[in-house]
């Protein structure tokens, strides 16, 4: 039964906010300023998906999907930080990729329950990360190498997606629909964030774009945990 009528709206509505206001001042390169403004637009989303899980019907799948939220939040704030101590770079960038990872790892164990043959759709998963991992490299070129964390980050987002296809197959409802819109969100939002920074060629248009879809999955996520 869905619960509610989404009436924590007002995270949204922050969150966006202070998203707006981070793209501003990264676009003024006041990357410090920029640190505080992320880490505050992603503690919103953390926030909603807490409120949305309580009282859950699934408690096992709300507190997984709760702290994926709370793994994304400390991933941004990581990721932003390579700006500030840019003699750092690698290290920040690869423990943000490292922490989303593990995000990713605990929205999949939250959906693996509710999947149709859920090592079937996994292996399929890894199947089409194969060919976008492979599509990626042609457009970065060799110079663009991605790491072999950020292979093992694309095949955990390719994953979640087709858990999340397979836990809609099974069960369609509004939540398993909103579930499988924030993964779809996550990967474009990725690749779009990889051409842009190893494709040798970084845009700021690339960079909104990259920061909007990312912000919507966690919100889409975050809210489908108030539809059951």
């Amino acid at each position: 039964k869905e619960r509610g009528t989404m009436s924590h709206l007002w995270p949204v509505a922050a969150c966006l906010i202070l998203l707006v206001s981070f793209i501003i001042v990264e676009y003024r390169e006041s990357y410090a300023i920029g640190v505080v403004l992320k880490g505050l637009a992603s503690a919103c989303f953390v926030l909603l998906g807490f409120m949305g899980s309580r009282g859950a019907a699934d408690a096992r799948f709300a507190g997984f999907i709760a702290a994926g939220l709370a793994a994304g939040a400390i991933a941004d704030v990581l990721l932003s930080l390579r700006y500030v101590y840019k003699k750092r770079w690698t290290v920040f960038f690869t423990s943000g990729t490292i922490v989303f990872l593990v995000g990713h790892v605990f929205y999949s164990v939250g959906v693996w329950p509710r999947a149709l043959a859920p090592f079937v759709f996994a292996g399929l998963g890894i199947a089409a990360a194969f060919f976008i991992i492979r599509w990626i490299f042609s457009q970065i070129g060799a110079q663009g190498a991605l790491s072999v964390i950020g292979v093992l980050y694309i095949c955990g987002v390719v994953i979640l997606n087709c858990l999340a296809l397979s836990a809609l197959i099974a069960r369609p409802s509004h939540q398993a629909l909103m579930l499988l819109a924030s993964t779809l969100l996550f990967l474009a939002s990725d690749i779009i964030h990889i051409l842009n920074t190893f494709g040798g060629n970084p845009q700021f248009k690339r960079r909104v774009l990259n920061l909007t879809l990312y912000y919507f999955g966690q919100i889409l996520i975050a809210l489908s945990l108030q539809l059951g």
